[in-house]
């Protein structure tokens, strides 16, 4: 994201977030995992303008989240970011949380985990910081700042 310092009436252009576009890091694989179609078309395009990942993978449910993480595709063995919805039919991102912790560990090595949510209900951010798990509380949508302040947190 380019960063432009405005000094009176000139704009100086300073770089973007990591420096130079060749100092960010870029992850392998983000997996979003939300059942909501156009929330998954926008929080991609967004990741896509970003160019923080070499692939994306969506999810649109738990149940198919765990069974991409157990299988392990060749082409993207192991998500570097996962974006985990808490409002999801069939099983919540709380059920897949319990099932998230069975998985063997290597599977979940380095994995950062953020719940990425409408909610508002305060209890649900409480509940969210209570699991080792999970690294961070974001709200939908997914902006170009919210990835960048995550980036520099957890990737830099």
């Amino acid at each position: 994201m380019p960063i432009w310092l405005i000094i009176g009436e000139s704009c100086i252009f300073a770089g973007t977030a990591f420096g130079n576009k060749e100092d960010m890091k870029q992850l392998n694989c983000v997996l979003l995992i939300d059942d909501d179609e156009p929330t998954n078309f926008l929080n991609k395009l967004t990741l896509e303008q970003a160019g923080y990942a070499r692939n994306i993978r969506i999810a649109t449910s738990g149940q198919a989240a765990l069974d991409y993480l157990r299988s392990g595709p060749v082409d993207c063995p192991r998500p570097d970011l996962i974006f985990l919805d808490i409002n999801m039919p069939a099983m919540d991102g709380w059920e897949f949380l319990g099932q998230y912790r069975t998985l063997p560990k290597e599977k979940m090595a380095d994995t950062i985990l953020i719940m990425l949510t409408t909610s508002l209900n305060p209890d649900d951010e409480k509940r969210t910081r209570a699991i080792p798990e999970v690294s961070g509380f974001e709200h939908k949508p997914l902006t170009q700042a919210s990835l960048d302040t995550l980036m520099n947190r957890y990737f830099a």
